[in-house]
């Protein structure tokens, strides 16, 4: 199958290496190139070469304005191509895309996904789908080769509502972790040991089991390498905020979990690992 990817972030770097280990023909662009090239795989011009090239286009970038850009230069090569939607978003963008895409002749699909680096490399995401049953179908046997789990959540939008919603009791899970570790800090409990005693409680979210060690370093004053970064899940949770509200419901506690990421942000922390917003926050007094 020739697959394309448009957005070679760490994710889609991962989600590519994984496709091509399985044996598909790969094509990517990026905007910036040397980060297409860096793959070692077959790198298109434009987001047309792309498409043009390519049998199901897969798309997996930044922000909503990104993901526009990218699906307006694709239209001239839509007729025919299955396109898999990946970003983080919110409802009204992959619903909008699917209108754009059926009307050129295209499929279309949403499949964000929970999962981080690791997780994509072995093909074991877990994939939130929204989209036509016939469409998912027809993406199925590839979206199972990038997921341990795909579930289809409804038509297009509900996967996006759906990874907004997984992901936010994850994001306020990080401030409240640095809260936790205000409490603690001055017990003066070595920080591998610290990490082991709150991985092990009916309290911690399951990304502890991998991410307590990381925590635990950079308690001890080594800096992670960036995975997931401040600023993307202050983006996150912006669009969380904004679809609860969309929906006319309230959302308090997302909503100040939001102010703590944007103060973090102007602290210096947004392009940092998510794993300093908790470290940060309980070695110094913070002020909001």
């Amino acid at each position: 199958m020739k697959i394309g990817i448009a957005g070679i972030g760490k994710m889609g770097a991962a989600i590519a290496a994984r496709l091509s280990s399985v044996g598909h023909e790969m094509m990517v662009w990026n905007r910036n190139a040397d980060k297409a090239k860096a793959t070692g795989l077959k790198v298109a011009q434009t987001p047309a070469d792309l498409a043009a090239g390519s049998d199901i286009v897969i798309s997996i970038l930044a922000d909503a304005t990104a993901v526009n850009a990218v699906f307006d230069q694709m239209k001239p090569a839509m007729k025919g191509k299955l396109f898999i939607e990946m970003s983080t978003v919110r409802p009204e963008v992959p619903k909008a895309l699917a209108d754009k895409v059926r009307a050129a002749g295209g499929a279309f699909i949403e499949c964000p996904v929970g999962g981080t680096v690791g997780p994509a490399k072995e093909g074991k995401l877990f994939g939130f789908v929204g989209g036509e049953p016939a469409d998912v179908e027809r993406a199925k046997p590839v979206l199972d080769q990038m997921c341990r789990r795909v579930e289809h959540v409804g038509p297009v939008g509900a996967g996006a509502r759906m990874k907004l919603a997984i992901n936010l009791p994850l994001l306020v899970y990080w401030q409240s972790l640095g809260e936790a570790l205000s409490l603690v800090r001055d017990l003066k409990i070595e920080p591998a040991r610290l990490m082991d005693i709150l991985a092990d409680t009916s309290g911690a979210a399951s990304m502890m089991k991998n991410r307590a060690p990381i925590i635990a370093a950079a308690l001890g004053g080594k800096e992670p390498a960036v995975t997931s970064n401040v600023d993307t899940m202050r983006k996150d949770l912006s669009q969380m905020v904004a679809e609860i509200h969309a929906l006319g419901r309230q959302a308090p506690i997302t909503e100040r979990a939001l102010e703590c990421f944007e103060h973090a942000s102007k602290q210096g922390l947004g392009g940092k690992d998510c794993v300093m917003l908790p470290v940060s926050w309980s070695s110094k007094p913070q002020k909001l």
